[in-house]
């Protein structure tokens, strides 16, 4: 899954490595090395400029809110709930099926963080000794360096208790698609640690290599059996991870020392 990610890189970095072509400064972010559900964030999307008069599909980076409010929601209680949408499922279910059609973007990250209970910790909790053991985080990233394209979707929903002039009428809200974590090798791996992502988690965000970015993007392809294709992983062997300071499970810290990787996890003996 993705509960949590890492987002430090300038919009003007974005810019380049997506090829926007519209962006607002009045919409720039702070970095932010834990993110967290409901809090605003970068998406990429391509989609006409409001009041423009032209139709051509435009690159921009916007900024949305973590967590999908579908159009027809009396209100925007579940958004945190919706923070993912599983690739398998997601041209079923009523609160994704349209926006996966019409309304696909990525969301650009550092890479995600993920939690791994400890052998000791969870032998605490067979004896009885401990009702909720720590849990190891992890931070997975592409092992290049490069920016880690997650899938994602977004939509527009109406908030009927305001006025149409009022800057808060209108939400967009995002969702990562996520999929079954990846069984390969690492691209680079821990000394002692997981070998694969799957020994992290079953589920891992959707990434998009470059080569699907235009593709995925393109709002005039609405033909749900051919975007399903771009549903399929990438190439095993692309990401890394290593363990950070449990300090990243307080969504209160944040900073970039929460990427420091750690010689060796905080809590023992994981795997």
């Amino acid at each position: 899954m993705c509960g949590r990610y890492a987002s430090s890189r300038r919009p003007e970095d974005l810019v380049d490595v997506f090829g926007i072509e519209r962006w607002e400064p009045e919409e720039t972010l702070a970095p932010d090395w834990n993110v967290a559900p409901t809090k605003e964030v970068y998406v990429v999307l391509d989609r006409p400029l409001k009041d423009a008069g032209d139709p051509r599909p435009v690159r921009q980076l916007r900024t949305v809110r973590w967590g999908l409010v579908p159009s027809w929601a009396e209100n925007p209680d579940g958004a945190a709930r919706m923070i993912n949408a599983r690739c398998e499922t997601l041209h079923e279910k009523p609160s994704f099926r349209r926006p996966f059609a019409q309304r696909r973007c990525i969301v650009p990250a550092d890479g995600y963080y993920e939690w791994v209970t400890g052998t000791d910790e969870r032998q605490l909790e067979v004896e009885g000794k401990k009702k909720r053991p720590r849990k190891q985080p992890y931070f997975v990233t592409p092992a290049d360096g490069s920016v880690f394209a997650m899938a994602g979707i977004y939509e527009f929903w109406r908030d009927r208790t305001l006025p149409d002039a009022h800057p808060q009428a209108w939400w967009v809200t995002c969702s990562v698609i996520t999929t079954e974590a990846e069984t390969t090798p690492l691209g680079i791996a821990p000394a002692e640690g997981p070998g694969s992502l799957a020994e992290i988690h079953p589920r891992m965000p959707l990434m998009l290599t470059p080569d699907r970015w235009d593709a995925w993007l393109d709002p005039i392809d609405t033909d749900v059996a051919g975007l399903r294709g771009l549903l399929t992983p990438p190439p095993g062997g692309l990401m890394r991870a290593y363990p950070v300071a449990t300090a990243v499970s307080n969504v209160r810290n944040n900073g970039p020392e929460l990427l420091a990787e750690l010689a060796a996890p905080e809590l023992g003996t994981l795997f």
